[in-house]
């Protein structure tokens, strides 16, 4: 990160820098500081300082990597399920799976309760599902989750979509981690 050019990076992350304080990363919408003097992270807000610590194995290098690696790339729309992206086989197996049904079981019966959550880390509504967020875990990595709620034939069940331009952004491990990101944050209590 030292050698790189600040306006560079703000260009292609859509971040902003100052020599006294650093980046400002929008990390699901909410500020967090990287002081690249004292090569520390600091959060601006409980939802901030949540991601930072309960979720720091997987923020941390996840905020490093998109600053490093974010392109000026607008999202397609499209959206992808972890099935369809390029890796597909990272998020089908073993710990890499993602935890989606304690998200569908905690939510299972109040989709408002689903969209209030995902407001607290700056999530915005979409109009798939019984209710559906996009979350911004980063400002051009747009991640999609969708609620079904449960009914008589079925249980209920949680999706997360990534869109076409996230597979751009960051590579597949660090996409994973900011998956898992997403699926903390609205389990987070």
């Amino acid at each position: 990160m030292a050698g790189c050019d600040p306006a560079d990076i703000c260009a292609r992350a859509a971040v902003e820098y100052s020599e006294e304080q650093g980046y400002v990363v929008p990390v699901f919408g909410l500020p967090v500081v990287l002081d690249m003097k004292a090569r520390t992270m600091t959060a601006s807000s409980p939802e901030s300082e949540f991601v930072l610590t309960k979720t720091a194995y997987f923020s941390h290098l996840s905020i490093l990597f998109y600053l490093l690696r974010a392109q000026k790339a607008a999202p397609t729309g499209r959206l992808l399920k972890p099935s369809e992206l390029k890796t597909s086989q990272i998020y089908l197996q073993g710990s890499h799976l993602l935890p989606l049904e304690p998200i569908a079981a905690r939510f299972s019966s109040d989709p408002e309760a689903f969209l209030a959550q995902a407001a607290r880390f700056g999530g915005q509504p979409r109009q798939y599902g019984d209710a559906a967020v996009e979350l911004l875990p980063f400002p051009r990595v747009p991640i999609v989750l969708i609620l079904w709620r449960e009914d008589d034939e079925f249980a209920a069940r949680t999706y997360l979509l990534f869109d076409e331009v996230c597979e751009l952004q960051l590579p597949p491990d660090i996409l994973w981690s900011v998956a898992m990101m997403c699926a903390l944050v609205m389990l987070q209590r």
